[in-house]
């Protein structure tokens, strides 16, 4: 089978989000399976200094824009590390930027014409390359405009009205509206503007379009493909969902395991595994003594929870706020890893003064440190309000650092509830976002730690789970061939 995967960011190349993991593991796990994959992204600034020996597929593609005239590609291949090729597409007024999505004043004014530049690049890209998929694997509203295309400017061409789609969607959340005034100002098919094709609320919704003209839909777990067709997760596009759910699937993210793994991690003070777990012990005490909390026997002793997240509503973190100051009464000591709202940063930078000897913020981003994180905490905390995978939760279970979740989204498909399965709980699930059903779950969390033989045993059974990308690769196969039978 030939597979296109087209994304707006893939790591190791460029990378804001979940999305970069997803599109730059699950070509490895396609190909291992025999399948000619390949990936395309947008030469963004920061690929030059990521990738060298970069070879022009072609100097000048012509790539129309409606009103704002006929604009220029240029196309690079290059090779991923595990040997699927990948295709970047340049053009410097939309792309050569030092972020890739906008600044912290807000979005780029012109992303409406940046994503559909990106997708029609793509369809007329296949051409010069003489290499047409049998399926295209879109993800999110950047690339949402390549099912769209194909079945309206593209869909009586023989090249292409024999591709198939299936739509990724990573976070229902953003789903690129933008002005109706698009249609002329980049040329697209006038009719799109319905209500049972892209319309939304007197703007165009790129997501909605993705939904609606792809084959096959998908979501990255199986509970949030469900939670999406209410009214509380569906982002105003539950009905459209709806209409589509016989196509609308789940499939677990995978993790990479190469790259994370406590066996062989380069970053973390001493390496370990579920057969041996004195390396973690080395690796909690480094990192109390790096954070600059107690470093005493009474504080290996206690509970030390870890939390690396985006700091934002979504994430909860407005019920660790609330709850900060019980759990640290109950005994625990706790590190923060990462940025966002401007809110949390003051809150946190705050609490860590109060309570200097329990808690420490980190607020920046550091991957080193986020292994450590795994490695030497002995909970992973994850109260987000919504979560349509996660990954956080899948490596602190490798790394035995168990998890503490709300039970939505992927974190319920992931971590098995140690309070309703003994002899099979990987963590600990409590099913309110409030900061009381929280605090209620870290309790019960705390007092198993103090039973340190079944501790031990939770520990070990959560580094015997399986969530490699091969498990989720044979599932995205199936989908393909369910989606090109009903092309």
């Amino acid at each position: 089978m030939k597979i296109l995967l087209v994304s707006s960011e893939v790591y190791p190349y460029a990378k804001v989000g979940g999305l970069a993991d997803v599109v730059g593991s699950l070509p490895f796990a396609l190909s291992k399976l025999g399948h000619d994959v390949r990936v395309v992204m947008p030469k963004y600034k920061e690929v030059e200094d990521k990738i060298v020996g970069l070879e022009k597929v072609d100097d000048l593609l012509k790539i129309y824009m409606g009103n704002s005239g006929i604009m220029e590609a240029k196309i690079y291949e290059g090779i991923m590390s595990q040997g699927v090729p990948i295709y970047f597409i340049e053009n410097n007024q939309y792309f050569y930027r030092d972020q890739i999505y906008g600044t912290k004043e807000g979005d780029y004014p012109d992303n409406a014409h940046r994503f559909t530049f990106f997708p029609r690049a793509i369809l007329m890209m296949l051409r010069k390359l003489e290499w047409f998929p049998n399926v295209i694997h879109c993800n999110d509203f950047h690339t949402a405009l390549v099912p769209v295309l194909l079945k309206t400017e593209f869909k009586d061409n023989p090249l292409y009205n024999r591709i198939a789609t299936i739509f990724t969607i990573h976070n229902l959340a953003y789903q690129g509206i933008f002005s109706r005034d698009l249609l002329d100002e980049v040329g697209l098919d006038k009719n799109l503007y319905s209500i049972d094709k892209m319309e939304y609320w007197g703007k165009l919704n790129f997501m909605k379009g993705g939904i609606i003209f792809s084959e096959k839909i998908n979501t990255v777990s199986p509970t949030y493909s469900k939670e999406i067709l209410t009214p509380e997760y569906g982002c105003g596009l539950d009905g459209v969902l709806r209409t589509r759910e016989k196509d609308l699937f789940g499939i677990i993210n995978g993790i990479d395991y190469t790259q994370w793994n406590p066996e062989t991690d380069r970053s973390i003070k001493k390496r370990y595994s579920n057969k041996n777990l004195k390396g973690k012990i080395k690796c909690k005490k480094a990192l109390l003594i790096e954070q600059g909390l107690k470093s005493s026997r009474l504080s290996m002793q206690a509970p030390l929870i870890g939390i690396i997240s985006r700091l934002a509503d979504q994430k909860g973190l407005d019920l660790v706020e609330k709850a900060m100051e019980k759990i640290i009464n109950l005994g625990a000591n706790l590190i923060i890893l990462g940025t966002g709202n401007a809110y949390y940063h003051k809150v946190f930078e705050k609490m860590s003064y109060k309570f200097k000897e329990n808690f420490k913020v980190n607020l920046k981003f550091d991957s080193k440190l986020a292994r450590k994180i795994y490695a030497g905490c002995d909970m992973f905390l994850m109260p987000s309000r919504f979560e349509p995978c996660g990954l956080g939760q899948m490596i602190s279970l490798k790394y035995g650092t168990i998890p503490i979740v709300r039970k939505t989204g992927g974190l319920a498909d992931t971590v098995i509830n140690c309070d309703k399965h003994i002899g099979r709980g990987t963590g600990f699930v409590f099913k309110e976002a409030s900061s009381k059903d929280m605090l209620s779950a870290t309790k019960r969390a705390i007092g198993v730690f103090k039973d340190k033989k079944r501790w031990d045993r939770i520990v070990r059974r959560a580094m015997e789970q399986d969530f490699s990308w091969d498990n989720s690769a044979k599932e995205y196969v199936k989908l393909y061939n369910e989606a090109i039978s009903s092309k």
